[in-house]
């Protein structure tokens, strides 16, 4: 580091060091995020049975700014993180869904509707999809005093305010329904010392912007909509299929250790009758079930499990599995 920098930097830190004594005498608060108003996932009761599985879709964009952003991946991007960071779903990751949406013909309107939602659900083997929608991203100054710069440093007081909203959709995959919707938001505040570099470029998700209002705006607002979906989807049973039946009565499950399955578990047997298609929409509406009889997981692999007949019989490849408890 030459002399010039090194005084520069000297001067700037001792700038800083008066500037946040003058700041502190004037009564300016520290970063001070507003709460976001909702409990805990672990607040939530223990979910039962396997994890089900999700996936979510990129988020549409109204809130009308920072196009360049690229709030909608950025959002999905987000959501899913926290989804699999709550420890409560198994969530089909997001270049998976990217590949299917180009391997498959899914246009690029309509994704978040509910069919597209279904059909891409159905291909990755979710058993829901959740879509969004960016409606409010905005972030406001309260103004700033006392600042001044220095060789491109700016060292001030300032207060500002973030706001962001997202709506939340779960979509059932089998029949492209909706299940159940919310808008979360998140709001937040900071009032202090601002310290930056006038010269950098900023942008969602960089560095630095989790720090931000908008970036706890965003992330209360995440926080929000995992809480919804999490207490949303224990209302929703866990179902899964046969996968393969043997002739010595085992029966292969298509779901495993990574999914949650426990031996000892319980799973209910149920054979699909016809698929019932509404005449206006072409859309699934699914199937009649049949209770044939109930299976106990006896062997967990990763990915697979195996059960032996705990009542019932006469079970097939494709059977509809639900869970009923562990023994």
């Amino acid at each position: 580091m030459n002399v010039s920098r090194w005084m520069r930097v000297s001067l700037v830190l001792s700038l800083l060091f008066l500037a946040d004594v003058r700041l502190s005498q004037a009564g300016y608060a520290r970063a001070k995020p507003v709460s976001s108003g909702s409990g805990p996932v672990m607040a939530l009761p223990a979910p039962m049975g396997p994890k089900k599985t999700i996936g979510v879709t990129s988020f549409e964009n109204k809130a009308g700014q920072y196009a360049q952003w690229d709030l909608g991946n950025g959002m999905a991007e987000m959501l899913t993180t926290a989804l699999i960071r709550s420890g409560r779903f198994t969530v089909v990751e997001r270049p998976e869904i990217q590949k299917v949406l180009e391997e498959q013909d899914f246009g690029a309107s309509g994704r978040t509707a509910g069919g597209e939602a279904a059909k891409i659900g159905k291909v990755l083997k979710a058993q829901v999809m959740i879509s969004g929608a960016v409606t409010e991203f905005a972030a406001s100054g309260g103004g700033e005093g006392g600042g001044f710069a220095v060789h491109g440093f700016r060292i001030g007081a300032h207060s500002s305010s973030a706001k962001v909203a997202v709506n939340i959709r779960i979509f059932d995959t089998t029949t492209g329904q909706v299940l159940d919707s919310q808008r979360c938001e998140g709001v937040a505040e900071e009032g202090g010392l601002s310290f930056a570099y006038t010269d950098s470029n900023f942008a969602f998700g960089g560095a630095g912007f989790d720090k931000t209002p908008l970036g706890k705006a965003c992330q209360m607002a995440i926080d929000k909509a995992v809480f919804f979906i999490v207490a949303r989807m224990q209302n929703v049973p866990w179902y899964g299929r046969v996968v393969d039946v043997k002739e010595d009565g085992k029966v292969f499950v298509n779901a495993g250790a990574s999914a949650g399955m426990n031996a000892g578990d319980t799973l209910v047997v149920y054979r699909p009758g016809q698929e019932l298609v509404d005449p206006d929409t072409g859309m699934s509406l699914g199937s009649e079930l049949t209770k044939i009889g109930a299976i106990q997981i006896v062997q967990v692999q990763d990915k697979f499990s195996i059960a032996t007949p705990a009542g019932g019989g006469g079970f097939e490849r494709g059977d509809v599995l639900k869970f009923e408890g562990t023994a």
